[in-house]
């Protein structure tokens, strides 16, 4: 089982954080993150082979049950955000989750710094490391972790949004697909769409297998006009579950006010 560690990057680590940590660390940085990028700025998204074990995926899952492990818990139909339910980790997120966060941001913030640098002539430097984001976070009154774990049942789907809690936007993101598509749950596509100036917008239904992520722009990406880069502006969903249930694990690297 997973067991807790804390966020506080000052203190010691345990050992079964350490050992859950080195791991993934490995894993990411066996990623082919050139394609990666390349992909990101070609279509705004990137799919990766499975990262996750499916151990690891149930693990997760189980997780949904404990409702101490969480700050706050949303039901999307109340709100008119979709059909299914959110649950926002708290403080100390599971190793896994925490080591994903950590280890998923370096890379992510040298593709993002391109990005701002092909968008602004005075562009948002991001931190090179995730203790330097969640320090800004801070500053701005951001405290509040923003992983989360989500459940869709059969009908469920969640609108297209984008996932913006305060002034600091870390502009990529990431989700884990835990559940297996065609046995544990039908339909389900992961949905993002892009707005484009003066031209109707651009849609990608993306199927994902168990353990696989998806790393996707939070707000907009760099896209090349005939009048020089603009910001396409994207946001992303899920389309209806057909049958079953489907879980997913999201890590959003900025936090919450």
């Amino acid at each position: 089982m997973l067991a807790s560690v804390g966020t506080d990057y000052g203190t010691a680590l345990s050992e079964d954080f350490t050992a859950v940590s080195d791991e993934l660390k490995a894993r990411l940085a066996r990623l082919d993150w050139p394609e990666i990028e390349r992909s990101l700025g070609q279509w705004g998204y990137a799919k990766t082979p499975a990262v996750l074990s499916p151990a690891e995926c149930a693990d997760l899952i189980a997780l949904y049950g404990d409702a101490g492990r969480f700050r706050s818990t949303v039901d999307m139909a109340r709100y008119r955000f979709g059909i299914g339910e959110y649950r926002y980790f708290a403080a100390p997120l599971p190793p896994l989750v925490e080591a994903l966060r950590r280890h998923a941001y370096p890379p992510l913030a040298a593709i993002a710094n391109r990005w701002e640098a092909a968008l602004s002539r005075t562009p948002v430097v991001h931190p090179p490391t995730l203790e330097g984001l969640l320090a800004l976070c801070r500053r701005r009154g951001q405290t509040k972790p923003t992983p989360l774990l989500l459940r869709y049942e059969t009908g469920g789907y969640n609108c297209l949004h984008q996932d913006i809690y305060g002034d600091v936007v870390f502009p990529l993101q990431i989700t884990c697909f835990l559940s297996r598509r065609g046995v544990d749950y039908t339909g389900g596509d992961f949905l993002l769409v892009e707005q484009r100036p003066r031209a109707q917008s651009r849609g990608e239904a993306i199927a994902t297998e168990q353990g696989e992520i998806v790393i996707f722009a939070t707000r907009h990406r760099p896209v090349e006009g005939t009048r020089g880069v603009y910001r396409g502006a994207m946001r992303h969903g899920v389309s209806r579950i057909t049958s079953g249930s489907r879980y997913t694990l999201g890590v959003i690297f900025h936090d919450a006010r």
